[in-house]
């Protein structure tokens, strides 16, 4: 295991896969945002307040 540290540099390897790793979770937290059953912040199927209109007098 050691001579693959010698190969890479171990502060460019683990800052790459940090730097993946990051993109990574992000694509999949937006992607599950826009399916309907995952959308955690704003539901597309919740109804928001409706608005009652008066009759004019």
């Amino acid at each position: 295991m050691y001579r693959i540290w010698l190969l890479l540099d171990p502060r460019r390897s683990l800052t790459l896969l940090f730097t993946l790793l990051c993109v990574l979770a992000l694509f999949i937290h937006f992607m599950l945002m826009t399916y309907e059953r995952f959308a955690w912040i704003a539901p597309a199927t919740a109804e928001g307040p409706t608005v009652q209109e008066m009759p004019l007098p």
